[in-house]
């Protein structure tokens, strides 16, 4: 047992409940035992003294792409479709060595940002590249993290006017194929999970109709659940009017894609008919604003997103998209974004901390286990210390988080078992996972040259 006390409370329950001086307990099964105000009950277990501290549920990342943490800094000044077309053929040559000291740099890096459950979508599968889905699931084993990747997927090549190099996509077949063997072999649908499937063909131009329509039904069959991007740029806009005569947000409807079992990276061009159509099914959305901003791709639509009641989480996107993927200070990014859309109104710090927690859970399928400090729910908290220099003279700890510079993590768990302590790695070492991020990122690079 673990008790956190002598702290301030962010329970973003659904009265967003807040303690200024207050208390968590988390039971020997990995479950949240009590919450409230005030001192806690004497019993056994660890007593953590949360003085100087905010503890909030721990955040839950939406939207990724860890591989590309081997090719962050690259094409720094294109638009997305410029930047794909530049890294297309480096992604080529990926393998499942690459692919997990990339994911293992990206996790870890998350983990210290405040991150307790992230994503991840993969959808390049080189022929001689190996297991690249196993190497990022150990490499979420290793750092401790719960873990959402996704059987990602390309069938639209070049010569068949899609952007993807033709050499580094699947065919269609193929990629039904993996993708329910990856659901087969890896996903636990069970509450308490710390790895789940979903399915999630890449984009609309980079995946036939036929691939969309056919994983959706797969996913469905299966019980999992559908992730795709969608509505980022307004080059892809223009791609779907030309290719499909209408919209992404009507393409995606037409092929199935939407309802309660569906979140999509991005929305960021989405018109108000889309945005009710989205609320009306159910339909979640990721927002990354750091990633929109690095590419220019405009701002999300999320002051009216959660006016219609569609479920939105934050995403850190990947990481050669969006260097810094530090998902603690997406919290700040998005509040910045909303504002500079609609004045100080339009998203407030509680309202920032409910994308990141709540909103991720529901993207994610996990709220009723995950995403608020509730008892009965799982024990994925983070202890954000707040009385440093960066935060000092901000009374109101929520306003310190969200405002403030990005906050150290004195501790982090899931399932009441410690990932980070003091802004350190329990399970594995920051050096380690550097120093084999920059060798997995020489050798690409040497492939390529």
């Amino acid at each position: 047992m673990i008790v956190i006390e002598n702290v301030a409370v962010a329970t973003v329950d659904a009265s967003d409940s807040y303690h200024a001086d207050g208390h968590v307990v988390v039971g020997d099964d990995g479950r949240i035992a009590a919450v409230g105000a005030g001192p806690a009950a004497e019993g056994e277990g660890r007593r953590v003294d949360g003085a100087g501290c905010l503890v909030t549920p721990g955040l839950i990342n939406t939207h990724h792409h860890l591989y590309q943490w081997a090719t962050r800094g690259l094409a720094v000044d294109e638009t997305l479709f410029g930047w794909l077309k530049t890294l297309y053929p480096i992604w080529g040559r990926l393998d499942a060595e690459v692919v997990g000291a990339a994911a293992g740099a990206g996790l870890g890096w998350l983990a210290l940002s405040g991150c307790t459950t992230s994503m991840d979508h993969h959808y390049v599968f080189p022929r001689d590249g190996g297991d690249v889905l196993e190497a990022e699931i150990e490499a979420a084993r290793r750092v401790g993290l719960r873990f959402h990747p996704t059987r990602g997927s390309m069938d639209l090549g070049q010569k068949d006017g899609g952007l993807p190099p033709d050499n580094i996509v699947e065919s269609t077949d193929e990629a039904l194929i993996a993708t329910e063997n990856a659901i087969d072999r890896w996903h636990d649908p069970s509450p308490g999970a710390m790895l789940q499937i979903a399915v999630a063909p890449c984009s609309p131009f980079s995946v036939t109709e036929r691939l969309m329509s056919e994983a959706a039904e797969l996913a469905r069959r299966k019980g999992v659940r559908l992730h795709t991007h969608l509505a980022e740029t307004d080059d892809e806009e223009d791609f779907c009017r030309e290719r499909f005569g209408c919209t992404p947000t009507e393409y995606a409807e037409r092929l199935g894609w939407l309802g309660d079992d569906v979140w999509l990276a991005h929305g960021v061009h989405l018109d108000d008919s889309a945005i009710t159509k989205l609320g009306a099914t159910g339909t979640g959305v990721a927002h990354c604003p750091s990633s929109n901003a690095r590419l220019g791709a405009g701002a999300a639509r999320v002051r009216e997103l959660l006016d219609h009641r569609v479920p939105v989480g934050l995403g850190v996107d990947g990481s050669a998209s969006q260097e810094a993927s530090h998902l603690g200070e997406e919290l700040r990014q998005a509040l910045y974004t909303a504002r500079t859309r609609g004045g100080p109104g339009a998203l407030n710090a509680r309202e920032a901390l409910r994308l990141g927690t709540m909103g991720g859970a529901r993207c994610l399928g996990r709220q009723d286990d995950l995403g608020s400090i509730e008892a009965g729910k799982l024990a994925d908290l983070v202890l954000w210390r707040l009385d440093g220099l960066g935060h000092a003279g901000i009374d109101d700890r929520l306003a310190a988080l969200v405002f403030g510079p990005a906050a150290p993590v004195e501790l982090a768990l899931v399932g009441g078992r410690p990932v980070v302590e003091r802004g350190e790695l329990v399970h594995a070492d920051a050096g380690t996972l550097a120093r084999e991020a920059v060798r997995a990122h020489r050798r690409l690079m040497e492939r390529v040259t």
